[in-house]
């Protein structure tokens, strides 16, 4: 067994529902990220790249067919490379680097890329088959972009509650009121205001050929929980969530080169981070949202290391709510202090295309880890369906705080 390392990561701007991005095909904003990471390495002989994981939560329209593949041969890369395309909802990018760094680790490849894209403006709607020819009555098309279709009638009511319900259920669950979740938002749009002001994500954003976009598109800089205070409930009439205390509907693609040490003269970069830990977890469906608690759990276990000793963590922010439920059991387990999460910004105000978040968290916690002079690092995200996956990175740079 050897070791894997993220190299390089890069993505696009994340544009709003309909918003900049809207015109831009999903295989062709995976084929901007690919590119992207890859132009960050450019000593690497792109025949090299053994394999390509890629996610996607849809694959209902343009991102068909094994949108991976597509994008290997929209972004130029020889012929000879290969790629598969991973969907685990949310997590899908997420699971496509865990799955990528497991083929470092057992010496399938040497080097690779894993990543994601999502258009949720571009997503179809869909009509099921009849179940006759030429069927009388009317038929009802079906949004993809979002949330449970087409349902199995055998599946238990309360499993397929919609996301917001889910959450508000968690908000009953752990009596998190209204008020900590326009907090926990607004923070998320000012630090990553902030963390752009600051040209933390200069380096990590790549430009999509023919969008006037160069930062993410759903950034509120002047959020602040009073503001937020009074937008209307979405899912209940005096429920908790709303639009501003939830991700919004995204479009964009993120990647990651990752490779092992051994491949630090082919690709031209020293690594970044060790891949130290992986976790994936499931629990009730409709409590999807907490599913990161025990995700993180069994990464943290198997890198060998507790709460106490994490100085960085990235958690994609579906809804306030689950993720401060996470942050909560996270603290009492031990992390030390809440502001360690999210510290760039997080989904609520970066947004949340579904496929390509779980390669943003990762590559913003790796540079996180060496811009911070951190060690350890864990990055997680919840799924739909009730699931939950996590990574832990280590620094790989030579100077680490919090011990050798």
């Amino acid at each position: 067994m050897t070791d894997c390392f993220v190299y390089a990561a890069a993505r696009t701007p994340f544009g709003r529902f309909g918003g900049a991005l809207a015109g831009v095909r999903p295989d062709d904003l995976a084929a901007t990220a690919l590119a992207g990471v890859l132009d960050k390495a450019p000593g690497l002989d792109r025949a090299a790249v053994g394999d390509v994981w890629w996610g996607a939560a849809n694959g209902a329209g343009e991102d068909n067919r094994n949108v991976g593949r597509m994008a290997v041969l929209l972004a130029g890369l020889p012929v000879s490379v290969p790629a598969t395309t991973v969907n685990r909802l949310c997590g899908s990018s997420l699971d496509a680097a865990l799955q990528a760094s497991r083929a470092v680790e057992v010496g399938d490849a040497d080097v690779v890329v894993a990543g994601g894209s999502e258009s949720m403006t571009r997503a179809p709607w869909v009509l099921p088959k009849p179940e006759r020819a030429f069927p009388a009555g009317n038929a009802t098309a079906v949004s993809t972009t979002l949330g449970w279709r087409l349902v199995n009638a055998r599946m238990p009511q309360e499993w397929t509650a919609s996301l917001g319900e889910c959450n508000e259920q968690l908000a009953d669950e752990f009596g998190i009121a209204r008020e900590r979740q326009d907090a926990f938002a607004a923070r998320s749009h000012q630090q990553a205001a902030r963390a752009w002001a600051e040209g933390f994500y200069d380096d990590l954003v790549v430009p999509v050929d023919g969008v006037d976009l160069d930062r993410d598109e759903g950034i509120r800089d002047g959020s602040t929980p009073e503001s937020l205070a009074g937008l209307t409930p979405s899912f209940r009439p005096n429920g908790t969530i709303t639009a501003g205390n939830a991700s919004p509907l995204n479009d964009g693609a993120a990647a990651l080169l990752l490779g092992s040490g051994e491949a630090a003269g082919a690709v031209g970069l020293d690594p970044v981070a060790r891949v130290a830990g992986r976790g994936a977890a499931a629990l009730e469906p409709q409590r999807f949202g907490y599913a990161p608690v025990a995700a993180a759990a069994q990464a943290l276990a198997r890198a060998g290391i507790g709460w106490r000793d994490v100085g960085a963590v990235e958690l994609n922010e579906a809804f306030a709510v689950q993720s401060l439920a996470c942050v909560d059991a996270w603290l009492a387990d031990g992390l030390a202090d809440a502001e360690l999460v999210n510290a760039r910004g997080g989904a609520i105000a970066i947004g949340h295309p579904l496929g390509a978040s779980g390669a943003r968290v990762v590559g913003t916690l790796a540079k996180r880890l060496v811009e911070e002079d951190q060690r350890w690092g864990l990055a997680a995200i919840c799924i739909g369906v009730g699931q939950g996956l996590a990574v832990v990175l280590e620094n790989a740079t030579a100077t680490r705080a919090g011990g050798a």
